[in-house]
């Protein structure tokens, strides 16, 4: 039996997680675009959102579904979640949030959930909310429609680039082809051609009213080290802020120094550090 102050938060309390979210707009984004689509009715989504906190007030969040979120997550708050979560199989494909938050959770639930895949525990996450100091890329723009064959490769390619395990293992890429079609006819898909081959990609993988996350950025190989991918930033990132939020995060590998380098000339700025457990 739970001995801790936590519980699911259902639609009466969204006002309380809104307050919550709004205290980090950056770690509390994913959780910000679902709650605004769906409300807290976890039947009508993909997930659950659980409080913690003393009597009837909510201090900290958890969003338990394909990925397991934090969010203002003290350490008694971190002890209850895992407490909780531990006590079932696991349903998520990551744990991603501030990086003390999910680090600690990772400690208590790794003996329940077996290894992970990788662990990455230091992510700065950077954030801009002004537009780069470098001219942007005028031939950077929003993909079209009947673009998307065209993007799906390159998309491909970044996904087992980054996340080390390729997108079209579980349905041949049908889940997959079917997210980036949704961000292409959102206007959340970003890309540089050269005749019909994508040399730059980036996509407004979440929005919120307070941020866009980009995700997704990659310059294809043969096209690295020219110096594209800081002038295409800068595209992004002035789009972004003119017609989408305003302010543009992300976080990054600390290991990725070209990247870094690349952001840190868009004008991004440091706001603490992620973490990211992979299964």
């Amino acid at each position: 039996m739970l001995t801790v102050p936590i519980r699911q938060l259902g639609e009466s309390e969204r006002a309380t997680v809104e307050r919550i979210l709004d205290q980090d707009p950056y770690a509390g984004a994913q959780i910000a675009e679902r709650v605004a689509a769906h409300g807290l009715n976890w039947w009508r989504s993909d997930g659950r959102i659980y409080g913690y906190g003393s009597g009837r007030r909510v201090e900290s969040l958890c969003w338990s579904g394909a990925h397991l979120v934090p969010v203002c997550a003290t350490p008694p708050a971190v002890a209850a979640f895992a407490e909780l979560l531990g006590a079932d199989p696991r349903i998520c494909s990551s744990i991603i949030g501030r990086s003390e938050a999910v680090l600690d959770l990772w400690e208590r639930l790794g003996g329940h959930w077996g290894p992970a895949r990788d662990v990455r525990p230091n992510q700065p996450l950077l954030v801009a909310d002004r537009e780069s100091p470098i001219p942007p890329d005028p031939e950077v723009r929003l993909v079209r429609s009947t673009e998307v064959d065209q993007l799906f490769p390159a998309a491909v390619s970044m996904y087992t680039e980054e996340v080390g395990v390729s997108p079209l293992l579980d349905d041949g890429g049908r889940g997959y082809r079917r997210r980036i079609a949704e961000l292409v006819r959102g206007k959340r898909a970003y890309a540089r051609f050269v005749g019909d081959r994508v040399v730059f990609k980036a996509e407004l993988a979440i929005v919120t009213s307070r941020t866009t996350q980009v995700q997704g950025v990659w310059v294809d190989p043969e096209y690295r080290g020219r110096g594209l991918a800081a002038a295409a930033m800068a595209a992004v990132v002035r789009d972004a802020l003119r017609r989408v939020a305003p302010t543009v995060s992300l976080y990054v590998n600390d290991y990725n120094t070209p990247a870094r380098r690349v952001y840190a000339r868009c004008g991004f700025v440091q706001q603490g550090s992620f973490a990211t457990v992979l299964f």
